[in-house]
């Protein structure tokens, strides 16, 4: 016999011999059993072969039955591949990235419209929580996450640091306008101050009391003053001038560059704490995964240090 034998008696031995029942390949090819039978007996009688033992209620591969069926199936398994890369090169891609509320609102988003104007392509949509994404669970593709600032280790992702988390006090400009002059950390202790409480959800992270400690400061009140328990919510209040914040210098960064906020004393500490990018090493191929990956490291790569000396 020469060529190849009809691709609906070959995807109807394929299903019958993953499942060993008519039935279910017949479900999953929606087509009757006896349709599925009748394909099968096309089939054996093209090859000169026997590819199943017929029992009541089962079936089974003859001998031949299971030297054919890997075959056949990685055939199908290629074809699926094949158009399904040809669906992803043709057609509008959807790509998830996970990151937090604070980093998509104050620094991700006003960004957002660079990536989307050079790839119109790519369906971008983000998921705002501040729980780590389960790659495997939430049909995320690539994140960003909050990382001691050596990363993890994870065999199965790829982690790549983006930058470094310092916290810098910050407030809006009339505060210190009503002031007269840029306070010295003695005088900022006297200031409103604005709380960020999702830093003290981290051990680790620096807060008022080690920022005054290192300013050489003591016997503050840090009981006083505002809390918020969203990291861009306590920036909207500082810029409206509630007070002087404890913050995230990438959180804050686009509203120091424009002057909505201003450091009044520039001092920061170190969180030891870096934003990463995240995403598993079988995403690597994904065309939007790498466009992504390459377009936020380079929106990392222009951030302006200079801004803290102001």
């Amino acid at each position: 016999m020469h060529g190849i034998p009809p691709l609906n008696a070959l995807r109807a031995f394929e299903a019958s011999a993953r499942h060993l029942s008519l039935t279910k390949a017949a479900q999953e090819l929606n087509v009757t059993p006896g349709a599925i039978s009748h394909q099968l007996r096309g089939l054996e009688e093209l090859l000169r072969v026997k590819l199943f033992e017929r029992g009541v209620r089962k079936i089974a591969l003859t001998p031949a039955g299971k030297m054919l069926y890997p075959g056949i199936q990685r055939g199908f398994a290629h074809i699926s591949d094949a158009v399904a890369d040809l669906k992803q090169s043709t057609s509008q891609q959807v790509l998830v990235v996970s990151t937090s509320p604070g980093l998509t609102s104050k620094w991700l988003v006003p960004r957002l419209y660079r990536f989307t104007s050079e790839h119109p392509d790519i369906d971008v949509r983000i998921s705002s929580s501040l729980q780590n994404a389960n790659f495997t669970t939430d049909g995320v593709h690539i994140a960003v996450r909050n990382m001691p600032i050596d990363g993890v280790s994870d065999s199965s992702l790829v982690i790549e640091r983006l930058f470094e988390i310092k916290l810098v006090p910050v407030c809006s400009p009339r505060l210190i306008d009503a002031k007269g002059s840029m306070p010295t950390p003695h005088a900022l202790a006297k200031m409103p101050l604005i709380h960020d409480d999702t830093l003290a959800q981290r051990i680790t992270i620096p807060t008022w009391a080690d920022w005054f400690r290192a300013a050489k400061v003591g016997k503050i009140d840090l009981g006083r003053g505002l809390h918020f328990d969203s990291p861009d919510h306590a920036l909207n209040a500082a810029t409206e001038g509630a007070g002087v914040l404890l913050a995230p210098d990438i959180l804050a960064y686009d509203d120091l560059r424009t002057g909505r906020l201003v450091i009044p004393v520039p001092l920061a500490v170190s969180s030891g704490r870096a934003y990463h990018l995240v995403f598993p090493k079988r995403e690597r191929r994904r065309r939007a995964v790498e466009a992504f990956s390459g377009w936020i490291k380079n929106e990392a790569a222009k951030l302006d240090p200079s801004y803290q000396l102001r």
